[in-house]
This record gives C-alpha cells, sequence and structure tokens, in this order.
C-alpha cells in the first residue's frame, strides 16, 4: 500500500557539496519539490565558507590555483634556459620574496566567494529551496533545521539523500586542535604560513607542501610510514624522489608528540621517530595536519533512526545508493564503497535522482574512474596499481610496461629532469591484453589522463594503443610506443 502522506517536499538533499547540489538541481528539473539544506560548522581554527562544499571551499578548487601558483614559480626559473631574462638572480633560491601570499589568498578567496554566489542563483534558478541551517532528523520523514542564531523549524520530505561529505581527522596529542590547521584552513589563511610542517603522507598533505615550497615557502613533510599509501607504489617513489629532489624536507617515519605555543606565538613541536623511538623538537609558523577525513554522519540523528554505518563511520548502501531505511540514499564522501572524488559525487547523484524522478535504471559505476593528484610532479592514474592487479590477479597473468620519458620543456635546462616523466600499463594477458591500469607521472596528469579513462571504459587493449598513431612531439604518445622491457626513451 502505498504512502499518501502530504509531505513539504519530495525530497530533501542534506548537504550543499557538489554532489548534493547536482542531485537536487536534476531532481528538480524532472519535477520534484526539493529542498537543499546546508550548513558549515567552522573548524577548530574558526574557518567557516559558504555554499558549495568542500571541493568549491576547501579542496579541488583553491588546490589546484594555489597549485598553479607554484607551477608559475617553477616555469618563471625554468624560462632562463629559454631565453627570458630579467629575473632576479636568487629568484630560483628565494622565490619566496616574490610572491606575495596577501595578493594570492585575497584572490583565490575572492574567487571561491564568487562561485558560492553562483551556486545559490543556480538553485534558485533550478526552483530549489535552499536552508542554510543544520538539518537534524527527529523521525524517519522530519528534519529539525536550526540557524546561526540557533531558531529552529521542521520540514517533512518524502526522500531524503545524505551528502554531507566529510571534515578532517584531527589525531590525539596535545595541541592538536588548539594550535594546528588543517585543509579546512590553508587555503584561506589571511597571515602568510612562512615556515610550514605538514603532517601526513596522504595526497591532501603532499599536495599542499607541494605548492607552498613551490611558491618559495620553508615546509617539511611528517611522514608516518609510507606516501600515497593505496597508490602505485612505483609511481609514490617517482613523486618522493622528485619532491627531494626539488628541495623538499622529509622527517620519516615519525609522529608528533606534542604541538606548544611559544610567546613569540611560533609553534614548538615534538615528535618522535617511529623507528629508533628517539624525540626530537623543531619549531614552526604554521602545522597543517592531514592525516585522514571522518565522515559528517555522527550528529544529525542517524543513530536514532538505526541506519546501518561502517566502523569507519560512513553508511553502507546498495548499489542503488540506498540504506537500510529505504527511503534515504546517501552519495558521495559518506558512502562505505564510494570513492572520494568530486565527480563520482555528481555523477552519482545524477544517476539517483534519475532513478527515483524518471524511472532510469542505470547505477554508478565506480570502475576505472580516472583521478589526479597535483603534487609538483603531477600523478595521473585509472585502474589497478601493479600491487593490486597481481593481488587480483596473479603475477603471471599481468604484463607491465613502465618507461622514463624525456620531455622538451626541460630540455635546454642545466640540469636535464630526464626522469620527470613516468609512464606505466599493466594489461591483463587473458583477455589480450585489456588495460586495467594506467599510471602517468608528470606535467598536465590531469589532462592526459582524462581523455585515457574513455579508452579504458571501452575496454582498450594494448594493442589498440600500439595502433593509435602519437602527436608528435607530446608526452602522451609514449603510450602509444610502449616495449615490454624498455624502460628508458631513446628518442627525441
Amino acid at each position: 500500500m502505498e504512502d499518501e502522506t502530504t509531505y513539504d517536499y519530495d525530497l530533501v538533499v542534506i548537504g550543499g557539496g557538489s554532489g548534493g547540489i547536482a542531485c537536487a538541481k536534476k531532481a528538480s528539473s524532472l519535477g520534484a519539490k526539493v529542498a537543499v539544506c546546508d550548513f558549515v560548522k567552522p573548524s577548530p581554527a574558526g574557518t567557516k565558507w559558504g555554499l558549495g562544499g568542500t571541493c568549491v571551499n576547501v579542496g579541488c578548487i583553491p588546490k589546484k590555483l594555489y597549485h598553479f601558483a607554484g607551477q608559475y614559480g617553477a616555469t618563471l626559473a625554468n624560462a632562463k634556459g629559454f631565453g627570458w631574462g630579467g629575473l632576479p638572480d636568487d629568484f630560483e633560491k628565494n622565490k619566496g620574496n616574490y610572491c606575495d601570499w596577501s595578493t594570492l589568498s585575497s584572490g583565490i578567496v575572492g574567487h571561491v566567494k564568487g562561485l558560492n554566489f553562483k551556486y545559490k542563483v543556480s538553485l534558485k534558478k533550478a526552483g530549489v529551496k535552499y536552508y542554510n541551517k543544520f538539518a537534524v532528523f527527529v523521525d524517519a520523514h522530519t528534519l529539525e533545521l536550526t540557524d546561526r542564531k540557533g531558531k529552529k523549524e521542521r520540514i517533512t520530505g518524502d526522500k531524503f539523500v545524505l551528502a554531507m561529505g566529510g571534515r578532517p581527522r584531527y589525531p590525539d596529542f596535545e595541541g592538536a586542535k588548539e594550535h594546528c590547521i588543517t585543509s579546512d584552513d590553508i587555503f584561506h589563511l589571511k597571515k602568510d604560513p612562512k615556515k610550514t610542517l605538514c603532517v601526513g603522507a596522504s595526497y591532501i598533505s603532499l599536495e599542499c607542501a607541494g605548492f607552498l615550497h613551490e611558491i618559495g615557502r620553508d615546509v617539511t613533510v611528517m611522514v608516518r610510514s609510507i606516501m600515497l599509501r593505496g597508490f602505485d607504489r612505483a609511481c609514490a617513489s617517482k613523486i618522493e624522489s622528485h619532491m627531494k629532489h626539488i628541495g623538499m624536507k622529509f622527517v620519516q617515519p615519525a609522529s608528533p608528540l606534542k604541538v606548544e605555543k611559544q610567546e613569540d606565538g611560533r609553534l614548538l613541536v615534538t615528535f618522535k621517530n617511529n623507528e629508533s623511538g628517539e624525540v626530537s623538537t623543531d619549531v614552526f609558523d604554521t602545522v597543517m595536519l592531514a592525516v585522514g577525513r571522518t565522515p559528517e554522519t555522527s550528529v544529525m540523528g542517524l543513530d536514532d533512526l538505526q541506519i546501518e554505518k561502517a566502523k569507519n563511520g560512513k553508511l553502507i548502501v546498495s548499489d542503488e545508493e540506498q540504506t537500510n531505511i529505504p527511503h534515504i540514499y546517501a552519495i558521495g564522501d559518506i558512502v562505505s564503497h564510494g570513492l572520494e572524488l568530486t565527480p563520482v559525487a555528481i555523477q552519482t547523484g545524477n544517476l539517483l535522482a534519475s532513478r527515483l524522478f524518471n524511472n532510469s535504471t542505470i547505477k554508478m559505476d565506480y570502475t576505472n574512474v580516472a583521478t589526479t593528484v597535483y603534487t609538483p610532479l603531477e600523478y595521473g592514474c585509472i585502474g589497478l596499481s601493479e600491487e593490486d592487479a597481481i593481488q587480483q590477479y596473479g603475477e603471471d597473468q599481468i604484463v607491465v610496461y613502465h618507461k622514463n620519458v624525456n620531455i622538451l620543456e626541460y630540455s635546454t635546462q642545466d640540469e636535464r629532469h630526464d626522469d620527470q616523466v613516468f609512464v606505466k600499463l599493466i594489461t591483463l594477458k587473458s583477455e589480450k591484453e585489456r588495460i586495467i591500469g594506467f599510471h602517468y607521472v608528470g606535467l598536465h596528469a590531469g589532462e592526459i589522463t582524462q581523455g585515457f579513462a574513455l579508452a579504458m571504459r571501452m575496454g582498450a587493449t594494448k594493442h589498440d594503443l600500439d595502433m593509435t598513431v602519437g602527436i608528435h612531439p607530446t608526452i602522451a604518445e609514449a603510450f602509444t610506443t610502449l616495449e615490454y622491457g624498455v624502460t628508458e626513451d631513446t628518442g627525441c
């Protein structure tokens, strides 16, 4: 028997990030009455932001803009070999003197605020009601909304989509929340971070450390064990080697024990070597923590509804994003089997809305999703790492092709960077060498990797690449000429 209860909305989306907004707008375009509830609690350091979620405010967008800033500095330093003059003799060694943090930060924050406004306008144009209020379930169909002044109201919904995303996790040591910042704060800092310690070896930590180094800041990365866990080890090693080559400092294996603020405002960090047990100290102006993220699923009344969660707090859903409560769905970073990537959340949200309100049967496909790590030497990948391919298929069932590639951009430098591009393919013997892993370490990784994602989705084989005529001279053409056992570039 169908529920004939009248609700305020056909769909209520909780979370105003990329996935939630995409789902809401799509549902509204299909005739549903939709609301979005979004409320950002300030970070422990006091940072807050507007509509758009992690990606727009404290993730992909500001991260890549700061990455661009670092690239501009590196490009200027490299331009001398191509005849460009006029730069100070000390530019490469003292880039920090020539990159003004206030100008950089205010420009990026201004762009982000513009995106916040555009999101509000887009929701209004789509006919979606926006509540800038914190939502808590009162019962399975009712939310209590609280605004910044504490004023409360209640709304009801027939269906709900949870898309709250996650926030940085704070490790349990003295001074972590009191004196440290996270990726929630680094992109909005008004004060120059100066000498910075980045704690963690995740892509978030390495990306932030990378752009800080490239704009001339003194950066140290504290690594507990290995870098870029979960990624292809050969590629992770290339990135680590390059970061050390360009002068970035690493303390590993080590963990912080406490952070204390000194009288001059600087931070005294006490840390331990995880192998020897030796305790050391150093002083920094800024300490940024990037040791993982926690899903925002603990304070919304989900436990009272008995929605099933995994041990890490993420929600357990079906292949149609449905929780154990049939009318409540979840997408994005809070889903236990998902991928913490903005385009995945958007795609999932759009497909879910189409199933709910347009009788679609298309489900999200999480295989062969491309991604890129924006370290100074970028890394793009699709599919399986070599380690995962061996575990899944067995070492005797895969073929690995890899090569270091020379690039023209560095051909006039005094010091050649011949190891700055690394290409790698992993193929499956039993399926005519279908490509199951694509890995690229080098310049323009996102742009190069995106195109190959389509090829892999279509089931491309090594033979398909061999029969593809490359564009010369480009870096990407290296994938069309890979030979087994040939690991060094011998051409132009």
